[in-house]
Order: C-alpha cells, then structure tokens, then sequence
C-alpha cells in the first residue's frame, strides 16, 4: 500500500517540508486512520515515508525522506533531539522535542526535572506512541493531549500517567529562580517557549515599575523581581492561576506583590498605567484560520488600550502565540494600534527565540510565537 502524488505536487516534499494536503493526492488506501505509507510521486519516485489520515485536511505528515524507514528516522530524531539539549544546571526544566521543528509532526515533549510530559496531537503519533516511550530515558512519563489539533484528527483529549505516578506538581528552576508547576495546569504546566524573553524583561526591570498581564503562574512577574524592579502587578482572570502565582512568590522569599484576579480588557481600561514596563501575553486568539479577523481585532484593542494609557518612554512587551497570525501580520496589526492610541512607537526588540524550541527551516509555518518589545514615546 502506498500514496500517490498528483503531478507536479512532490515539490515540497522534495524540499523537506513535511507536509501533504487532501487536495495533493492523486491515489490513497480508503479509510487510512495514522498508518505509515510509503510516498511516492506521479512518476513513481519514492520521496519518503509518512502516516496519514483521511479525516483531516492535513492528510499527511512525512517521517522521512528518501529511502530511510519512517519508524528509524523516529527513533533518530527523538536521540539527536534529546542529545541536543544542553542547559546549566540552574534550568531544570525544558522542551525535549518541538514537533517538526524536531523533524516529528505532532509530537512535543517537555521536561520537569525527572519528569517527561508529552503531548500527541495527531493520529499517526497516537499509533507510534509504544515507540515513543520505549525512547524516553525517564521513569515518570505523563501524557497531556488536549490540543485542538486532536480535534481535527478525530482523536479525544487524553491526560494520565503514562509511566510511573508521582505527586502532579514538580518545582523546576530557571535561571535561579524557583517555580512551582502543575500538570493540570496551562499548556504541559509552563510556558517554556518564553524563556528567552522573561530574562529580557528581568535584564530591563531594575528600579522599574512592572504590569504582567495573563500572568498565569508569574514567569514573567518572578523574573522582573528577580531583576530587582520596584514592584510588579499581576493580572490574570483565572483565581488559580493568581494562587499559584503568589505561591511562587513567596517560594522564591520576595516580597508581596499586588495581584488581581480579572479581565485584562477591562483592567487596562479602568486601571491607571503607570508602569515603566508592561507585558501582554495573551492566550491564542486564533485557534483557526476562520479565526484570524477576530483575533487581529483581539489583538488590535489589547495593545490600543495598553499603548493609550502608558507613560512616555515606557516599554511594552507584545506577543502572540496564534499559529495562524504570522509575524509580519502580527506587525502590521501593533502598527494599527499605535496609529488608533496617537502613540509614536519604535521596536527595540523582537522574539528571541528558545534554543530548545528550533523551527525547521523547510517547514516556517511551524513558527507559532512571535513578540516585539516597543518603546512607547
């Protein structure tokens, strides 16, 4: 059994880009549920091995190309990515596998001192996942798939132990600086992926006043007391999130900080900005690509509203983690919302990324976070 490609629609897959459309098959097994099919083009070429799906517009993600077998280009993959994080000894806690930035579609890993949690948001990694821990050199592996992308894939969400069971709450450790992290949490139970740009805001914070807004669990908050500032605001509309954001707080043996549990709209709309230094991390507001209209109007009024109510010669941290709002769109929409403030505005800054969350070169549309540090003159 094997897929079949139409003429002319290998050329992505000659370039490495690891996925196929519906509308790119020309001949395919009915029914296919995450198999692992050998590809092949109009002329009968073999580009590589993937596993498909026929309930998703995404039908087919590649393994491997050439004449290299789909489950040992896994088992490489998943070696040279573990091989390949390298951190001090004051970081505890990072991402094992980046999906196809790790050349594995549909499969991140995070780690949390001894422990390994993964998140499957395909079928074919549903299929492999035997595979996949027979790779993981830990003895507590938890699982966490409850992406949209399971959705899409027919799949339900899942989260339980998938090796060993363990208190769910680890503290890890980042840059000397301690937090408490909860598996039931947001995302695997931290947000890794900002790493980079929270020792960006700690490096800025010193004597400044701070807002951190969708604080969650304070990676930003902790990191700004860590750089000395004068005080930090919390906001986060979920009660637990400020909870265990306090917790963390006091874990570290800095001092109280003001907290609210609120919505950020209407905080930055009846609250004061006197900040020298104001972050917005919101959640996705673009789940799908019918979404991208409503999320850019999202993120439009966010930054209006904060821009508007500034001090001059503050600093705004931006950023969007929607896969479907890319960066020059991103751009473009802050833009928007500097002209709607009467701000003139200036970029410092943009993403930095985390080491451990690499893109695949031949797949951009991977990239899913994008932030800009501004000037607000």
């Amino acid at each position: 059994m094997k897929v079949v490609l139409k003429k002319g629609r290998e050329k992505a897959l000659r370039n490495n880009h690891p996925w196929i459309f519906s509308g790119a098959i020309l001949e395919a097994p009915k029914n296919m549920k995450g198999e692992i099919y050998e590809v092949y083009s109009a002329e009968h070429e073999k580009l590589g091995e993937g596993f498909f799906n026929s309930n998703s517009q995404l039908i087919g993600r590649m393994l491997s190309f050439g004449n290299e077998p789909a489950e040992v280009a896994l088992k490489r993959h998943l070696k040279e990515a573990i091989q390949s994080r390298n951190f001090n000894s004051d970081t505890n806690a990072y991402r094992l596998v980046n999906g196809e930035g790790d050349f594995l579609p549909g499969l991140i890993i995070d780690k949390y001192d001894d422990l390994a949690v993964i998140q499957i948001g395909s079928m074919g990694m549903e299929r492999l996942k035997p595979l996949i821990l027979e790779s993981l050199p830990f003895n507590y592996i938890y699982e966490k798939s409850d992406s949209f992308s399971r959705k899409e894939e027919g799949l339900k969400p899942f989260e339980g132990w998938l090796k060993g069971t363990s208190d769910p709450t680890r503290i890890i450790k980042e840059r000397g600086i301690q937090f408490k992290i909860e598996l039931s949490g947001q995302k695997t139970g931290f947000f890794l992926d900002m790493r980079e740009m929270r020792a960006l805001i700690q490096s800025l914070s010193k004597g400044k006043r701070v807002l951190n807004t969708f604080s969650y669990s304070g990676g930003f908050s902790l990191s700004a007391l860590k750089g000395d500032a004068l005080s930090v605001t919390s906001v986060d509309i979920s009660r637990p999130a400020i909870d265990l954001l306090n917790e963390n707080i006091a874990l570290n043996n800095f001092k109280e900080q003001p907290s609210f549990v609120a919505d950020v709209f209407e905080f930055l709309r009846e609250k004061p900005l006197d900040y020298d230094i104001v972050v917005l991390d919101p959640p996705a507001f673009a789940k799908k690509a019918k979404d991208v209209v409503a999320a850019c109007r999202g993120y439009k009024d966010l930054n209006r509203i904060a821009m508007k109510g500034m001090p001059k010669n503050s600093f705004l941290l931006t950023a969007s983690c929607s896969h479907h709002v890319d960066e020059k769109l991103f751009q473009q929409v802050v833009f928007q919302a500097s002209r709607e403030a009467n701000r003139e505005v200036q970029i410092v800054e943009k993403h930095r990324l985390a080491s451990d969350h690499p893109i695949n070169i031949a797949c951009p549309e991977s990239s899913y976070l994008k932030s800009l540090l501004l000037k607000i003159n």
